[in-house]
Parts: structure tokens; C-alpha cells; sequence
């Protein structure tokens, strides 16, 4: 009934959640990136979803901190150094039961790869994203599994309270 999508870009994965979800289906996307924004309100427009998506515009750490609520389903697909920032607040805003969807946590496969054979300017990255994972799989009230289908992704449920 309920999801939250972090990173918007131009809107293709709300619009395909907004296909395959039921009609009453409600969803709150966050996007910062000013070039994507209104790409993304005029695909919204076009399809005629305008009602059922509600597109936050900002820092995701910022809006996050301040939305209430729980959701269903949230997807993460964003700033990839960000998601072990964004955790406690994901964690918080997702319903018991709920599924927590994070893409591309493989990195092109670097994720496996020793520390050192990662280029230099990607390591930030390479290390924050072993440590969202970690956290992942160690978390007291998600239940998670890391798929290696392309850039990889986790699917996490929070135990039932």
C-alpha cells in the first residue's frame, strides 16, 4: 500500500511500482538532483500517476530524518556511499513485516574484490557499502538476503514486533 523510494531519477522505477501495485497504491520519492526533477514530474504527468506520488525534493538524509509514518516497501537506489547513513532512519520508517529493497550493493562486482585491486576513488564507496551490508545482515529486526544478479541487491525484512 505504502513506498518509499529513495532516488527518484527521472522516475522510471515509481512508474513501473505504480503499474504493478494495486490501484490505491501511494508512493514518496526523494530526489536531489536538480536536472532530474522535473523529468521526473513530467513522466509522473504523463502517465497520469500525479495522485499517487508525492516527490520530496532534497537531501534524502535531511527529509528522511523528518518523515513519519511507516511504509510497506522501501527501495533504495541512490547515492550508494549514503544507504549506511540512511539506515537507522529506513529501519525506523519501515512497517514490521515490511521489505527493504537496496540495488546495485555489489558494485559492479567490486564489493568481492581485496580492498587494495579497488581504484583509489572508489574505496569510499567500497567501504561504506561492506558496512551497510554487514549491517544488514547483522541487524537485530531484519531478516536479510544479498542477491548477486547484476550490481547485486539485498532484500531485508523487518521481523514482526
Amino acid at each position: 500500500q505504502t513506498i518509499l523510494e529513495v532516488g527518484t531519477a527521472v522516475g522510471f522505477s515509481t512508474l513501473l511500482m505504480c503499474e504493478y501495485g494495486p490501484a490505491d497504491l501511494k508512493i514518496t520519492t526523494i530526489e536531489n538532483y536538480e536536472k532530474r526533477i522535473p523529468i521526473a514530474r513530467e513522466n509522473f504527468r504523463k502517465a497520469g500517476r500525479e495522485s499517487q506520488i508525492s516527490l520530496l525534493t532534497g537531501d534524502a538524509t535531511e527529509i528522511l530524518g523528518k518523515l513519519d509514518g511507516t511504509y510497506d516497501f522501501i527501495f533504495m537506489d541512490a547515492a550508494k556511499g549514503q544507504y549506511i547513513h540512511w539506515l537507522p532512519d529506513v529501519v525506523r520508517l519501515l512497517a514490521p513485516g515490511g521489505v527493504l529493497m537496496s540495488d546495485n550493493v555489489l558494485q559492479e562486482g567490486e564489493l568481492i574484490e581485496s580492498h587494495y585491486l579497488v581504484e583509489r576513488r572508489n574505496r569510499t564507496i567500497y567501504k561504506r557499502m561492506r558496512e551497510y551490508l554487514y549491517e544488514l545482515k547483522h541487524h537485530p529486526q531484519l531478516m536479510t538476503s544479498i542477491i548477486p544478479l547484476g550490481d547485486g541487491v539485498s532484500l531485508s525484512v523487518k521481523e514482526e514486533a
